[in-house]
Order: C-alpha cells, then sequence, then structure tokens
C-alpha cells in the first residue's frame, strides 16, 4: 500500500490529482485524495463530489485509518456511480435486481432438477431401442429440441397412454 502512495504522490508532482483539477487548486504533497484519485481517473472524483462533496471526503478520509482508505473511496465510488445511475436506490436497486434473478435463476434450476429427477424414476426402454427405431420414430421420445440431436432421455410426452402428444413436460 505505502508504494502505491509513492508512486501516485510521484505521478501527481507533474499534474495534480482528479480531485485538486476539478475542484482547481494546486494539488499538494500530502494531498488526502492524490492516491485515491488519479488524474486518469476524473470521472471517479466528479461522481463522489457530486453526490457526497468533496469537504465530506476529506472528512472521511482522514477519520479512516489509512490501511482502510483505498476501500471507502472504492466504496464511495461505487456508491457514487450507482447513484448516478438510480438517483432514489442507488446500490440498493441493483442489489435487488440481482436478489431477484437470483431467486427466478434457483426456481428455475429447482423446476430443472425436479424434471431430471422425474425423467431418471421412469422406465428406460430396452438397450436394443434405446438408439433405434424409437429415437427417430417423430412421436417426441427421447430427444431435446430436435429428432436428431442425439441427446435420449427415457420418457416420452404420453403422460396419458392414448398415443397422443399434448405438449406437457416439453423443455
Amino acid at each position: 500500500m505505502s508504494e502505491k502512495i509513492i508512486m501516485a504522490s510521484s505521478s501527481y508532482s507533474n499534474s495534480p490529482c482528479a480531485a485538486c483539477k476539478f475542484l482547481r487548486r494546486k494539488c499538494m504533497p500530502d494531498c488526502i485524495f492524490a492516491p485515491y484519485f488519479p488524474p486518469e481517473e476524473p470521472q471517479k472524483f466528479a461522481n463522489v463530489h457530486k453526490i457526497f462533496g468533496a469537504s465530506n471526503v476529506s472528512k472521511l478520509l482522514n477519520e479512516v485509518m489509512p490501511h482502510q482508505r483505498e476501500d471507502a473511496v472504492n466504496s464511495l465510488a461505487y456508491e457514487a456511480e450507482a447513484r448516478m445511475k438510480d438517483p432514489v436506490y442507488g446500490c440498493v436497486g441493483a442489489i435487488s435486481v440481482l436478489q431477484r434473478q437470483v431467486i427466478r435463476l434457483q426456481r428455475e434450476l429447482d423446476a430443472t432438477n425436479a424434471d431430471l429427477i422425474r425423467y431418471a424414476c421412469n422406465e428406460v426402454p430396452p438397450a436394443t431401442s434405446q438408439f433405434g427405431s424409437r429415437r427417430s420414430s417423430g412421436h417426441g421420445q427421447g430427444s431435446v429440441g430436435d429428432q436428431n440431436s442425439g441427446f435420449y432421455f427415457p420418457y416420452n410426452n404420453d403422460h396419458f397412454g392414448d398415443g397422443h402428444d399434448r405438449g406437457e413436460g416439453s423443455m
């Protein structure tokens, strides 16, 4: 971490950090912003300043222990960017969207696992007909997608035993 601060201090001696450039002030060697807002990332500070204010960020950085400052700035930058995209919810909105997506995918996974268990529990046809006429008979038995996919499952779509495929259980 100390190497980064030394590197940052040597790089801003030629060019002010993004914060000082944005605030139109001289970047001093002990600038609290310089290690975390390099001149190559002006939008990072602009977003943080617009949401939290330079004075508040400066106070926060001075109160946080030096080894935690980089994480604090990264959190502020993430929240500021999220607030710019969604002023009402910020990163909470993004978290909510991701949680809903996880729930939806978990339900889909549960349904797929249930289908696999249901298909695995059905009687497997005799080995001679597994890759023979049943697979290519065109009655919906044993393939996923098209009839020539090469994926055979030991089930058919005739749940009622009357020879009619009603489309139930298809993927």
